[in-house]
């Protein structure tokens, strides 16, 4: 029997004191009992939790120690290097020049009269926006996130209560891609020209508030750069007049207040704007070569070295892919190559956002991140020119990933990002999801990013709990503190994870282990998971194994709750003895939920749920819970999820 093994640990260092608490919002014989084994070399729980499993029907799927591999540990959320394009001793001092404020026009010419501002080249723009959404906007409403919002009742001023969604939308002109996907130029002028005017006659000039902010103005000056003729070849002399000085005057401002970015992301889309400014731009060759070496450092602090952005969050890895398209359109109106590190940081983009794309097409439910429909995130990865396949060990970004005949199997195997990373972030550490096909089977809530849609805000910070996603939860609390603002607190430090293919003579196998110390600190317990998928994609057998993690046992009991959260659509059934659960998905296949021979004396419930859909709508859903008490010495819990029509 051969066996390749990977074993990686993920670590993240201490963050900020606290705690959180969080809460989510007949049909099959037994199994046989389902031990499943503990990787080689771990301590079994103290044998005071009950007694020790045995008969497992899986023998020939144990790991062996002989003849494997175990390869070192990989480094977790560590951040990449990049080396800034290469400049002769004249671009330097250009560089430095510009750096040091004295305008591009002086640099180049200093002689000659600055030239008017004027757009040298017509970009031709990825397309991968929201026609239903560029229709809305023909139409006279925005539509984000399933909201309709009339322009004409639209208030664009800097200081105007917007809800998160809205103020990226708004001030950040993503609603120009969604017009550019529904129409020539001809037919969707006059919306574009509508909300651009409004959007300038409510703020003039730089100042404070969101629409000022340094992510917001660099999406929406990289906006009005690449979607150019729909807001300037149908405007007469005087519109366009002011929409070019817009266009200069945000370019200067963002040259003296890009590096006052919330983040690293927002420092990516000002630097990316800048860039894409001095390439269209007249006498933009300093500007060009000062906004690389920006970007270029801004990226290597953004992303890992697997390619995953450090908020871990796929929505945030979308809009750094995006920002890269667009500049490469940039680049490629202006006649100029693009530099090798933002070629080869897109490419290593597109892998990791792949590894969380479910067999259904659609994004799971990470970090904030709703259900992105597969035809979008489709033409994102189209435009983006990457031709790649998805990572499956992402032991870096921390996501584990398993495909197995028509099933996806993805499982968060790290960390929270960091405090200052973070953006909505989640205490999700050993979530996990499946789909098969075209349904999703387990899910987690999901959409805390998209909160201020159709999603109420005040929910946001309940879908960001460990118990809005398919985990354990002890005593109701969070493995990671949630605070307010999509920050999070003390909790998990580290993971460790093993990943093991097993073979055999009729198949093989996938059997992920990992472990985090959320819980460590408050109860004195670590919790382990094992996941064991088959190669068919039709049974995932998995255990949740608690371990006392200090010297000495703690006494007493605590209550436990193991949470999967069902796809939309399936249908529910408990069985007779509550010990399990039949589940009728939507295309007739029937999968079947079973606990196996567990140490604690309770029941399989049906709770309610929701998810959050790939247009930010909240859908009614239903979670079985395997509860109850368990010792404070630790405990285990097996349990079966299989196809069986």
């Amino acid at each position: 029997m051969d066996l390749g093994v990977q074993s990686s640990r993920a670590a993240a260092p201490d963050t900020s004191d606290g705690t959180g608490n969080g809460a989510a919002p007949d049909h099959s014989e037994q199994e046989a009992q389902m031990a499943i084994p503990l990787a080689p070399g771990r301590d079994e729980p103290a044998a005071e939790h009950g007694a020790k499993y045995s008969g497992s029907d899986d023998t020939d799927l144990q790991p062996e120690t002989k003849g494997s591999e175990l390869l070192e540990p990989g480094r977790a959320l560590v951040v990449s290097d990049f080396t800034t394009p290469r400049l002769n001793p004249g671009e330097k001092l250009i560089r430095l020049a510009y750096r040091m404020g004295i305008p591009s026009a002086t640099i180049v010419a200093p002689f000659r009269k600055a030239q008017r501002t004027r757009l040298l080249a017509k970009v031709k723009p990825p397309e991968f926006g929201d026609r239903s959404a560029g229709m809305a906007l023909r139409a006279g409403h925005f539509l984000i996130y399933g909201v309709k919002a009339p322009i004409a009742q639209m208030d664009y001023a800097t200081g105007a209560p917007l809800t998160p969604p809205f103020e990226r939308a708004i001030h950040g002109f993503g609603w120009m891609r969604d017009l550019a996907a529904c129409g020539t130029v001809e037919q969707v002028a006059n919306a574009a020209g509508r909300v651009t005017s409004g959007w300038l006659a409510a703020n003039p000039k730089p100042a404070r508030g969101p629409a000022w902010k340094v992510e917001h103005t660099g999406h929406r000056l990289l906006a009005w750069l690449v979607h150019a003729p729909l807001v300037l070849d149908k405007a007469d002399d005087k519109a366009r007049t002011q929409i070019l000085q817009a266009i200069s005057d945000t370019a200067r401002w963002l040259d003296r207040n890009v590096t006052k970015a919330d983040d690293q992301l927002g420092a990516v889309a000002g630097w990316a704007a800048i860039t894409a400014a001095g390439l269209l731009l007249p006498d933009g060759k300093p500007r060009r070569i000062f906004g690389e070496a920006g970007l270029v450092r801004a990226l290597g602090e953004l992303v890992a070295d697997d390619g995953g952005v450090l908020s871990r969050s796929p929505l945030a890895q979308m809009d750094a892919i995006t920002v890269l398209t667009d500049l490469a359109a940039c680049y490629e109106a202006a006649g100029r190559d693009v530099p090798e590190a933002l070629d080869t940081m897109r490419a290593l983009l597109v892998p990791p956002l792949l590894a969380l794309v479910h067999s259904d097409g659609r994004l799971g439910s990470w970090q904030g991140a709703n259900s992105v429909r597969a035809p979008r995130l489709a033409a994102l990865i189209a435009a983006s020119g990457v031709r790649t396949r998805p990572l499956k060990d992402v032991r870096q970004w921390g996501y584990q990933r398993i495909a197995a005949g028509k099933s996806v199997l993805q499982l968060d195997a790290a960390p929270p990002p960091l405090a200052r990373h973070a953006r909505w972030g989640c205490a999700s550490t050993l979530a996990f999801e499946l789909s098969s096909g075209d349904h999703r089977i387990i899910v987690n809530c999901g959409g805390a990013a998209v909160a201020g849609g159709q999603t109420p805000v005040r929910i946001e910070q309940g879908l960001r709990a460990t118990a809005a996603h398919s985990t354990l939860v002890l005593d109701d609390a969070n493995s990671t503190a949630v605070h307010i603002k999509g920050k999070l607190g003390a909790g998990v430090t580290e993971v460790e994870v093993d990943r093991r293919t097993l073979r055999r003579e009729n198949g093989t196998a996938t059997r992920i282990e990992a472990s985090h110390d959320g819980y460590g600190a408050r109860y004195g317990l670590t919790h382990r998971r094992i996941l064991i998928m088959k190669d068919d994609g039709d049974e995932l057998r998995g255990e949740d194994v608690l371990v006392p993690s200090g010297k000495n046992g703690k006494r007493g009991k605590i209550g436990f709750a193991i949470r999967f959260h069902i796809g939309l659509g399936i249908e529910i059934g408990l069985a007779e003895d509550r010990l399990g659960a039949g589940l009728a998905l939507p295309d007739g296949s029937y999968w079947q939920f079973r606990v196996g021979n567990s140490n604690f004396n309770g029941e399989v419930a049906v709770e309610e749920s929701l998810w959050v859909d790939g247009q930010g709508r909240p859908q009614p859903i239903q979670q079985l819970v395997i509860q109850g008490m368990t010792s404070r010495g630790g405990g285990r819990f097996s349990w079966l999820l299989k196809k069986t029509g």
